[in-house]
């Protein structure tokens, strides 16, 4: 699956999102929905209209009510795309969410979020490798998790401040992980991305 983030949409619009689409390759939309219920729905009500689009996400700090108007706007049809609520940013830690006046931990912070996403409808969660556990324990085997921030080990962390690598994530029982830099910034982006699927099948297959 593609990731679609905004810094591609917002250069070339849906017509990214088509060309992968043609090549047949699914898509998960990542543009983090965060404003009024009504502008959001709008906006997740245009998304799952695209071609091949199977996760789309919102902020979940945008609130219940934003939230449940995503759901309602995604529909109920069988090829609907799957509507993921963001927690915590994987860039933030404990002071930065102090600064935007959160209190508590991150890992406290994106448990609650989840478990508000869950009461809203949503059919997973975007969150940290360190919250899944916990994030599973209490939202049960069904709901999505997928975790960004993946950093294969002897990679730079860049501006990510919650990271993991692969294996970690896939034993925490993510269902997607998130790999960006890690393989565009490579000096060979094959070579990485293969070495980044090896180390994922080893992580599964240990899993079962």
């Amino acid at each position: 699956m593609f990731k679609v983030g905004s810094q591609l949409f917002t250069t070339e619009g849906p017509r990214a999102v088509q060309k992968l689409a043609g090549l047949g390759f699914d898509i998960f939309l990542d543009l983090k929905f965060h404003d009024i219920p009504n502008t959001v729905a709008g906006a997740v009500a245009a998304a799952a209209k695209l071609p091949r689009v199977r996760l789309v996400n919102v902020h979940a700090s945008g609130g219940v009510e934003m939230m449940r108007a995503a759901r309602e706007a995604v529909g109920s049809g069988k090829s609907r795309p799957a509507l993921l609520a963001v927690t915590i940013l994987t860039s933030l830690d404990a002071k930065d969410l102090r600064a935007v006046g959160m209190l508590g931990s991150p890992a406290s912070r994106a448990i609650a979020l989840a478990q508000l996403a869950k009461s809203a409808g949503m059919d997973g969660v975007v969150a940290s490798a360190q919250e899944v556990k916990a994030i599973r324990r209490a939202c049960g085997p069904k709901f999505l998790i997928v975790v960004p921030g993946i950093r294969p080990a002897a990679t730079s962390a860049n501006d990510q401040s919650r990271i993991a690598t692969p294996a970690e994530a896939i034993r925490a029982a993510a269902n997607y992980l998130v790999v960006g830099r890690p393989i565009t910034a490579a000096r060979d982006p094959r070579t990485a991305a293969l070495a980044v699927a090896q180390e994922i099948a080893t992580a599964s297959a240990q899993n079962r």
